[in-house]
């Protein structure tokens, strides 16, 4: 049954491994417990914002806040698409295109996370082939950009191997400290050369447009 309101709740992105869908109250709770559970080395922070420095259940309350803000946020000048990443009908974490002035610029930032329990088995790769997709050729991106601390390996590994060019380097303060983050952008005919896949379904876009400005 397709939502009658908000058509984001309806919006799937499919692969062999794993599914894309926006976050509704439900999926924004099961994330909180899954980043209370873990992400990262609590000696690390991978983020730029250290939002997972909080204790629970703070950390939960304010993840769904989070997704309540973007959904409320939601414009043609500027939306951030929070989709969970579902493996067995289980959410695993979560991945974004975030975009200012889309239809004119054509571009799109990405974030993920993964929870601790899901890493190491590619599904990392799996979730940003995903999240490209449906950017580039669900929504007809000309860029996709990233961004990662310059000793965030994994995140930095899976950009590389996915063939961004590095953009340069900006400093910037993590935990109070500065430190250095490394911005990445993929331009479409290199997405449509070497990694566009035949075997991801996007469904329940056509509805979204609208509220997406195109």
């Amino acid at each position: 049954m397709t939502h009658p309101i908000w058509p984001l709740f309806d919006l799937r992105v499919s692969t062999p491994r794993l599914q894309l869908r926006y976050i509704d109250d439900q999926l924004a709770a099961e994330l909180g417990q899954l980043a209370a559970r873990g992400i990262h080395d609590p000696a690390y922070m991978p983020f730029g914002l250290p939002w997972t420095d909080e204790p629970s259940p703070q950390l939960e309350r304010n993840t769904m806040q989070w997704y309540w803000r973007t959904r409320a946020e939601t414009s043609p000048e500027h939306w951030h698409l929070a989709l969970a990443a579902i493996v067995d009908e289980v959410a695993i974490g979560t991945t974004s295109l975030d975009a200012t002035e889309f239809a004119t610029l054509r571009q799109f930032e990405s974030g993920s996370w993964l929870g601790r329990e899901f890493q190491g088995r590619g599904l990392g790769k799996e979730m940003r082939e995903a999240t490209l997709h449906l950017g580039f050729e669900g929504l007809g991106a000309q860029y996709a950009t990233t961004g990662a601390w310059h000793d965030n390996h994994a995140s930095l590994a899976v950009t590389r191997r996915l063939g961004y060019d590095e953009q340069g380097r900006r400093r910037a303060v993590r935990r109070g400290e500065a430190t250095e983050m490394i911005g990445f952008r993929l331009h479409r005919d290199e997405w449509q050369q070497r990694l566009r896949r035949d075997d991801i379904a996007i469904d329940g876009l056509a509805r979204c447009l609208e509220l997406l400005g195109l």
